[in-house]
């Protein structure tokens, strides 16, 4: 399996094919046996009924309609609620009103990267327009994340050049099991949800958390490439995405001034109330599905030796959201499509993604885990911790297994 191969335990709920089960603790991701003989795109196209990457403008838009009278509703009740002399009923309605309206901001979050892809519409100008105006509204740099974006769709567990939620290596487990030690294995995963779900988001957008190890032009980093910056070394060094860039965070900055004159209007606490608790959940949302679609302690990821695209896009998970997917356009539960074809529309996401699940499961290929999402969320935070190396096959390895091994390791040489 390569340097960094160690495989999870068993897990009943287990349904993908992907890693040991109970009825085959022997068997291991396919995708980690095979290589070349991994079907092609354009195999993996032609098994996709044709009319499911026709894209229709009115219908994408009709969706940010749909989730514009959505968040219209919410804001609506929000904006009803008190700001002073909150007792507890109070404050169980503001938490309500922002779980609430983070769940439905990820609607656009989600119509807004679909535009950055080319999958809302034929015509660029109406992604991009739809997608800059969407993505500022929700402090997102829309054509600096596109690049950086692409290039995790591209990379996909790519251990060097992959994009978000890049593994870490030993050096992470030389800086955090101390940690791990002293307050448990329960309280660490705590911080590992906390961590990614709370701070991942503006981490990585600003300071490249999780971000890819190299520069494009293959030079491993020395600075900090955020996303604001056209002198960021996240970007290409012929300048080509410079006014993107600016454009981008112009569009940020806009809005954070927008909030700031509404403040000044209706006072900043009722403004920042109905804005970023909000902003935070919408946050928490984008990470959850990033780090999940790509996480498992059965899943690989590839060192530059290994990496293949279609390896790469064949180790993503799909999972089941139940009634938050609707709301998020399926983003959660058709990502193995997404990855493979990301500019096939939302709406014929799940034709496209039945098709596909025909075409791989026999083979072993397609990855699904239906544990409920926040079960799947404790385990990845408990087990996949860092990678054993940047070559070869790797598998997650967790920090309590770890201990384990060192204790049996140290019973053996004193026998």
């Amino acid at each position: 399996m390569g340097k960094g191969g160690n495989v999870g335990a068993a897990r009943p709920l287990k349904l993908g094919a992907c890693g040991q089960s109970e009825r085959d603790p022997t068997t291991v991701c396919q995708v980690a046996k095979l290589k070349d003989e991994l079907p092609t795109k354009k195999q993996l196209k032609d098994a996709v009924p044709p009319h499911c990457f026709e894209r229709d403008s009115l219908a994408s838009l009709a969706l940010v309609v749909r989730d514009g009278v959505i968040i219209g509703a919410i804001g609506y009740l929000g904006w009803q609620l008190p700001t002073e002399n909150l007792g507890l009923a109070g404050y169980a309605l503001w938490n309500a009103y922002w779980f609430a309206m983070g769940t439905a901001l990820t609607g656009w979050w989600v119509l807004a990267h679909e535009c950055g892809h080319r999958g809302f519409s034929a015509n660029n100008y109406i992604n991009d327009s739809v997608g800059w105006v969407l993505h500022s509204l929700l402090l997102v740099p829309y054509f600096s994340w596109q690049y950086s974006h692409a290039k995790h769709h591209a990379k996909t567990n790519h251990m060097l050049d992959g994009e978000t939620h890049v593994p870490p290596s030993r050096t992470w487990r030389k800086q955090h099991a101390g940690v791990h030690r002293m307050v448990g294995d329960d309280a660490f995963a705590i911080w590992e949800l906390v961590s990614h779900l709370l701070f991942g988001w503006p981490m990585y957008i600003a300071f490249n958390a999780t971000g890819a190890r190299r520069t494009p032009e293959g030079v491993r980093h020395t600075s900090i490439p955020d996303h604001f910056r056209p002198s960021s070394k996240l970007f290409p060094a012929h300048g080509a995405w410079a006014n993107r860039v600016i454009a981008s965070t112009f569009g940020v900055v806009l809005v954070l001034v927008g909030l700031w004159l509404a403040g000044e209007e209706y006072t900043h606490t009722k403004i920042g109330m109905m804005y970023w608790p909000s902003y935070l959940w919408t946050n928490f949302w984008l990470v959850m599905y990033t780090w999940l679609q790509h996480t498992d302690e059965d899943l690989p990821h590839f060192g530059e030796d290994e990496w293949t695209w279609v390896r790469g896009a064949l180790c993503t998970i799909d999972r089941p959201y139940h009634g938050f997917d609707w709301m998020h356009h399926h983003i959660g539960s058709t990502h193995v499509t997404h990855h493979l074809f990301s500019n096939l529309p939302c709406y014929h996401a799940q034709e496209a993604t039945a098709a596909l699940k025909a075409y791989l499961e026999p083979r072993g290929l397609y990855n699904f885990d239906g544990q409920p999402w926040p079960i799947a969320a404790w385990n990845v935070g408990k087990k996949c911790h860092y990678m054993g190396d940047i070559k070869g096959v790797c598998f997650w390895r967790c920090l309590s297994k770890d201990r384990v091994e060192r204790k049996a390791e140290r019973a053996a040489k004193k026998e």
